[in-house]
């Protein structure tokens, strides 16, 4: 690609003139051809020019802008999102897996996030995740987690997960139907799913859901789970354990 043709999106000129200048000055190969302050227009815009690539805010009016989905049987352009959420809001982008820059933004991330999309061979943007990234945002619950496998996404219920089992530079996600191999370390998905007191890490190796515990064994430290799954229990997080299945 030669030059990745893009547009802005977002409800205020400041912060529109802001982008244009820094793609300007950092990244040539950026050609902007269009800038919209409303999702609608922008929807116009797309279908008329057909970008490869749309800064699109999160907050604007009449339309957010994971909205989006809903103007297009598919995405068929690469989406960065801008967005001024805090920290914690974050987790839905990266759970979502799709792409963001934080305002103010950062010059490196902002040239990072065009490399990227500068070798991609596929543009296309999931509808699905998009999707899910609006509905994990409105909830302010993580309902579903993006999981990628030999290249392919696939949406995982977090309530149909039993464990995630650690292994040397990987990760198995035992659901209650399939089980999937990420290459994630569990520190990736025990601050994922931070927060949701279904899940607790019990071990180096493991992290499992109390909702799939079918008996724990003090004096050899495993817990039986659903599906035949065994996981192990670290001494050191026995007494905690302990609590938790309590409670």
């Amino acid at each position: 690609m030669s030059k990745i043709r893009a547009i802005l999106v977002d409800d205020e000129k400041s912060a529109r003139d802001v982008l244009e200048n820094l793609l300007l000055r950092f990244c040539p190969e950026v050609e902007l051809c269009g800038r919209f302050s409303n999702v609608e227009d922008a929807v116009a815009g797309i279908k008329s020019d057909k970008p490869d690539l749309v800064f699109l805010d999160i907050e604007m009016p009449n339309y957010a802008g994971f909205e989006i989905v809903r103007f297009f049987e598919k995405i068929d352009f690469h989406i960065i999102f801008v967005t001024a959420y805090d920290k914690y809001a974050l987790r839905a982008f990266e759970i979502s897996a799709v792409d963001y820059l934080l305002k103010p933004i950062d010059i490196d991330r902002l040239k990072l996030a065009v490399s990227r999309v500068k070798n991609l061979t596929d543009l296309r943007q999931s509808s699905e995740r998009i999707s899910m990234l609006g509905q994990t945002l409105q909830s302010g619950e993580i309902k579903n987690i993006m999981v990628s496998e030999k290249g392919s996404q696939h949406v995982v219920a977090v309530n149909s997960i039993i464990a995630i089992e650690a292994q040397e530079s990987y990760c198995f996600i035992h659901t209650e139907n399939k089980k999937y191999t990420v290459s994630k370390n569990l520190r990736h998905f025990e601050n994922m799913l931070a927060g949701n007191a279904d899940f607790f890490r019990v071990h180096k190796s493991w992290i499992i859901s109390k909702k799939h515990i079918l008996n724990y064994s003090k004096s050899d430290l495993v817990i039986k789970l659903t599906n035949g799954l065994t996981a192990r229990l670290s001494k050191y997080r026995k007494a905690d354990f302990e609590l938790v299945i309590i409670a």
